[in-house]
């Protein structure tokens, strides 16, 4: 199973920002725990160092909905502003929310159909003698790569298939970026109250509470020793 999940300060100021740092750092070491693998698709750093308006991230595991369900919605931490002594505000929110409709491209080789030509531009005569170039076209996208680097139809294949990989990648990516701006445009207002998880404290290092429905008081206890222990 694969999961984005984006997690944004919205319209935040500055504190918001550094939560979504200090979330993240939580956030991963969660997953590592619960056997989930992740990659960083995209992050956009924040106004101050070590702050972040927006990070995305693709998650694979077997249990990723189980997991997701403590983590999706608002978060809040409570805490006075370390970039702003003097505010009187204590509670912050940043969201955790899923991108859905997005279709990731597999690209599979059995995909790819090769054409093999004459290398082109100068070189003499020897360049012309033997179909070493190769134009190789992934069908369901249409994209097509040129490659004439070597004398070897062999070594010209194997880096049509990299940079024809990349290309196929490249419209991903542009796809995902169209629509994590959408999805920062329909986040721009976190959602406050009943958050999902709570953090208090600069460090981050006091428990959180999960919504009460969720679990009974005895396996929210459990939880939070655990969680306590991992940090430590």
């Amino acid at each position: 199973m694969e999961k984005l999940i984006q997690i944004t300060s919205g319209r935040g100021p500055l504190e918001c920002q550094w939560v979504v740092a200090k979330v993240l750092k939580v956030f991963l070491e969660e997953a590592k725990n619960n056997n989930i693998e992740y990659e960083i698709i995209h992050r956009e750093k924040g106004d101050e160092n070590l702050t972040l308006k927006s990070i995305t991230i693709l998650l694979k595991g077997k249990e990723l909905s189980e997991f997701l369900k403590t983590w999706l919605g608002s978060v809040c931490w409570n805490g006075k502003s370390t970039f702003r002594k003097l505010h009187k505000r204590s509670n912050w929110y940043i969201g955790v929310f899923e991108l859905e409709g997005l279709d990731k491209i597999n690209f599979n080789e059995k995909d790819i159909q090769f054409q093999t030509t004459r290398s082109q531009g100068s070189g003499g005569q020897s360049v012309n003698k033997v179909n070493t170039a190769v134009r190789a076209t992934h069908i369901p996208t249409g994209q097509s790569v040129f490659v004439q680097d070597s004398r070897s139809q062999l070594e010209n294949k194997k880096l049509s298939i990299i940079r024809l990989k990349e290309k196929v990648m490249a419209i991903y990516i542009e796809q995902l970026e169209k629509r994590m701006h959408e999805t920062w445009n329909n986040h721009l207002q976190v959602q406050r109250g009943n958050p999902s998880r709570t953090f208090s404290g600069t460090d981050f290092k006091k428990n959180y509470c999960e919504k009460s429905y969720k679990k009974k008081r005895s396996e929210l206890k459990n939880e939070l020793k655990k969680y306590k222990n991992n940090l430590h």
